[in-house]
């Protein structure tokens, strides 16, 4: 079941020696290469062409659209607020102009028919100036997205065609003052008045005003509001409504509007503040698809159920939810090709060949400091990779399983949760690792600190949804457990038995399976090879059903003894995280493995293997108190793995410039002159 092109080239049995005793740091293995070990030469084209995928001439498109609009970069820091706001909405409807923002529409209104292209176009435009990404995400992801999943052909007809182009530009006003990740309880209303065959919005007090919508502030003339229905008194839950906002670039009657003023980073994006007080719409204004009031007054929907009503509605937009941690993952590439490309310049101290300076990249801790950083970027790209088509084929149609619809909600959740958080990580690292000179805004690591930032909590804070995550494992992503909300899947836990939870799971059947390929029947963690990747994924799903048995057992020893189930949550929230977290580590390392199965075999599938080992190892390091714990990892083991990662971080360290001119960041995006051209032609790559 082994990725790896061929057992000379990477070691996958780790033999025993006394070495094993001495601590990582005084081991003795200080040499860069080992016998039988070839160095691959990259063929970064050829990389590139994996990365990209089956989208190569979407991001290739998305890649000149950065390069001829380059110069926004720097119209960031020279511009005032209100003119930079104008010149990014220029932009983005000079880009629609090309087709990059509406591949994902339908073709009938000028779209290109493909999910899948439009995250991949997405996903690269977050190379380039993050208020252009996140202005193209608000209009066309959200406020776009919502009119097409959420409406029917009337909507679509009468809004689609415009918005694609940006004659029509609009919000997603969601997020309310008092209630952000807490949709349900949203409080702004919709109360239908049948003698008019009207809704009339309102905001119930300040804590229902809505906040930090994107576009408001000065571009959108439209909005897709969302507020609770109610009929004759009656509620109906939240629904979705495209209200008029603007009539002739001035507040609609009855909508107050207020810019949310200077923010820590998006500069060129206007969020801004909305109240509606008794705004009138027509009927027609109700997003229909799940929901429809007749002319009368009656209330109609195919779901039954308004909790399940109600998380349907919100599946169906969880698109904008695999377009940002794409967008994370991909501005950890420009901090990685910026840091990486300026530490094979840059020269400190004369450590090794006085008085020649040492390149920063030799040393031992900047290699560990970058390179499993670059390793986890590659992992989690072809993580979302999965992730993305699973998305187009759920939206698409290709695939109508609700199984599939409420895996998908689970996959993008944790894959969001982790490569936003990870380009946050990443971003600092870099940042650092340029030391004073990536403190200069003109090197791009400003703008990438403060505009991705946000990132780890729009789009759903990644704590809650990481306790989606958790939802769905252990309700086996039952639809009839869909309408659950974290109390009540405690309730349902705690109703079964901890093995029943467990059967029910993947990664149960995963484990199961541990002893027909590892050496060592119950001791496989002890006999098997560090870098065989069926040893390194037992290890990781050991640690996500351990993690919820645990969580399991706890939730229901916590009902049995009639606690409160939100006490009860309360108590277990932080495993339930951790439980989360692993089960999305494992499906990202499952994703790697399995990419780079799929490859030919060639010195670029011996450097993807360096990585994948680099990224598995490192995961289980850094986790290496949990597995000690549990009996997985013995302190012998544990220090082996430390050694082998600094092992493999020297063999990437010829190979990393390579690996990182792979991403196809556009030279023009990375910018960095001085960073760039430090010590030019005294480079050693």
């Amino acid at each position: 079941m082994s990725s790896h092109v061929d057992a000379k080239d990477l070691p996958t049995e780790l033999s025993p020696s006394p070495a094993d005793d001495q601590p990582a740091e005084t081991s003795d293995e200080t040499t860069p290469t080992e016998k039988g070990y070839r160095q691959p030469e990259i063929d970064v084209v050829a990389l590139t062409g994996v990365l990209d995928g089956k989208y190569a001439e979407v991001r290739a498109l998305v890649r000149d659209n950065l390069v001829a609009h380059a110069a926004i970069l720097e119209d960031a820091e020279t511009m005032t607020r209100e003119d930079f706001r104008d010149r990014v909405r220029d932009v983005v409807v000079e880009m629609a102009g090309t087709g990059q923002t509406g591949m994902g529409f339908p073709a009938e209104y000028g779209g290109g028919a493909d999910i899948g292209a439009s995250v991949a176009a997405f996903e690269t435009l977050a190379m380039g100036d993050l208020s252009v990404l996140v202005k193209v995400g608000v209009q066309f992801g959200l406020f776009g997205g919502a009119i097409l999943q959420l409406g029917t052909k009337p909507h679509h007809d009468a809004y689609l065609e415009d918005l694609i182009t940006g004659r029509l530009m609009g919000c997603f006003a969601m997020t309310e003052t008092g209630h952000g990740s807490n949709v349900q309880a949203l409080g702004t209303v919709a109360t239908y008045d049948a003698a008019t065959q009207e809704f009339v919005i309102t905001t119930s007090d300040d804590s229902a005003r809505k906040d930090y919508i994107g576009n408001a502030a000065r571009h959108a003339a439209s909005a897709v509001v969302f507020a609770q229905l109610d009929i004759e008194g009656e509620g109906r839950g939240v629904h979705a409504f495209v209200v008029p906002i603007r009539v002739d670039g001035e507040p609609a009657p009855g909508v107050r509007i207020e810019d949310c003023g200077i923010k820590l980073g998006l500069g060129g994006v206007d969020n801004g503040r909305l109240w509606f007080d008794g705004v009138r719409v027509p009927r027609g204004s109700l997003l229909n698809r799940f929901a429809d009031v007749t002319p009368e007054g009656r209330y109609e929907s195919s779901i039954d159920n308004p909790n399940r009503r109600f998380f349907t509605m919100l599946g169906t937009l969880v698109q904008g939810r695999v377009c940002v941690g794409g967008a994370g993952i991909n501005a950890s590439k420009v901090a990685l090709a910026i840091a990486i490309k300026y530490a094979v310049r840059r020269r400190q101290f004369e450590a090794t060949d006085p008085p020649m300076e040492d390149l920063l990249l030799d040393y031992g801790m900047h290699q560990r400091r970058l390179f499993p950083l670059l390793a986890r970027t590659y992992a989690l790209h072809f993580a979302q990779e999965v992730v993305a088509s699973q998305l187009h084929d759920v939206l698409s149609g290709t695939t109508t399983e609700e199984h599939a619809r409420r895996e998908l909600e689970s996959r993008a959740a944790g894959t969001k949760a982790l490569g936003t958080w990870h380009a946050t990580r990443t971003i600092q690292e870099c940042r650092e690792a340029c030391g004073g000179a990536g403190y200069l805004s003109i090197n791009r690591f400003a703008a990438l600190k403060a505009d991705t930032d946000v990132f780890t909590t729009f789009e759903g804070d990644n704590h809650v949804l990481l306790q989606l995550v958790a939802k769905g494992l252990l309700t086996d992503y039952s639809s009839d457990f869909s309408d659950l909300d974290q109390f009540g899947m405690v309730r349902f836990v705690a109703g079964l038995a901890v093995g029943t939870v467990l059967e029910k799971t993947a990664v149960h059947k995963l484990v199961e399976r541990i002893k027909d390929v590892l050496p060592g029947g119950d001791t496989w963690d002890q006999e098997a090879g560090l870098f065989d990747p069926d040893y390194q994924l037992a290890m990781l799903r050991f640690r996500e059903e351990h993690m919820l048995g645990g969580v399991a057992r706890r939730l229901k020893r916590g009902i049995d003894n009639n606690m409160n189930p939100g006490e009860v949550f309360s108590l277990v929230q932080d495993h339930v995280i951790a439980a989360a977290r692993a089960h999305v580590e494992r499906l990202v390392l499952e994703a790697f493995v399995a990419k780079v199965g799929t490859l030919d075999d060639n010195d670029n599938k011996v450097a993807l293997n360096l990585l994948c080992d680099l990224f598995a190892l490192t995961t289980i390091e850094a986790d290496r108190a949990w597995f000690m714990e549990h009996g997985r990892l013995t302190t012998q083991r544990s220090k082996a793995i430390s050694r082998e990662i600094n092992r493999l971080c020297r063999k990437v360290r010829p190979l990393a410039v390579d690996l990182v001119d792979a991403f196809g960041v556009p030279e023009e995006m990375l910018r960095s002159p001085e960073l760039m051209s430090w010590g030019s032609g005294s480079a050693v790559e």
